[in-house]
C-alpha cells in the first residue's frame, strides 16, 4: 500500500513538471487538425496552376526577352553597316574613325596623329554623326596644340 500512495504523488509530480509541455502539445495538434481538414478542399487546381505559368511566361517573354532579341537584331545590323570613315564609340568609350575593316576586326584612328586600334567589330557600340570627333577635340584634330608642339621641343632639346 506504501507504494501506491508513493505512485501518485510521483506521477503528480512528474505532471506538474511536464505540465507546459503537455499544453504545447495539445495546441500544436489542435492547429495541424485544422490545417490538414483545410487542405483536402479544393479539387481540380491544377489547371489553374498551368494557366498562372503560362501567364508568367508571356510576361517574361514581353518584358525581357523580346525586347533583348530586338536589341541584339539592330546592333547585328549596325556592325554589318560599318563602313570606313564612320565617327564610332567603342564599349570601352573610346572614340574614333574606322580606316580599314575586316571580318572580324576594325581599325580606328582615334586622334588626328595616326594613332591606331584594333578592336573587335562587336564592340562598337554607337555610330556617331560625321563631325563627331572634331566637335568632341575642339576643332584641335590633325592640328598639335601650341603647348604641345612647346613640350616636344622641350623634351627633343633636353635629350
Amino acid at each position: 500500500m506504501i507504494e501506491i500512495s508513493i505512485m501518485p504523488s510521483a506521477l503528480l509530480a512528474v505532471r506538474e513538471i511536464a505540465k507546459p509541455f503537455i499544453r504545447a502539445e495539445f495546441i500544436m495538434e489542435f492547429f495541424i487538425a485544422d490545417a490538414l481538414a483545410q487542405g483536402g478542399g479544393q479539387q481540380g487546381g491544377g489547371m489553374a496552376t498551368i494557366v498562372m505559368m503560362i501567364a508568367i511566361f508571356a510576361i517574361f517573354y514581353f518584358v525581357f526577352i523580346r525586347p533583348q532579341a530586338k536589341r541584339q537584331k539592330e546592333h547585328r545590323a549596325m556592325i554589318a553597316a560599318l563602313g570606313k570613315g564612320d565617327e564610332v564609340v567603342t564599349n570601352g568609350g573610346m572614340l574614333g574613325k574606322i580606316t580599314r575593316l575586316d571580318d572580324a576586326f576594325v581599325t580606328l584612328e582615334v586622334d588626328g596623329k595616326g594613332t591606331r586600334v584594333m578592336v573587335q567589330r562587336p564592340s562598337v557600340a554607337v555610330v556617331m554623326p560625321k563631325g563627331t570627333i572634331k566637335s568632341a577635340s575642339g576643332g584641335q584634330q590633325g592640328k598639335s596644340n601650341s603647348k604641345d608642339a612647346e613640350e616636344e621641343a622641350t623634351e627633343e632639346g633636353s635629350t
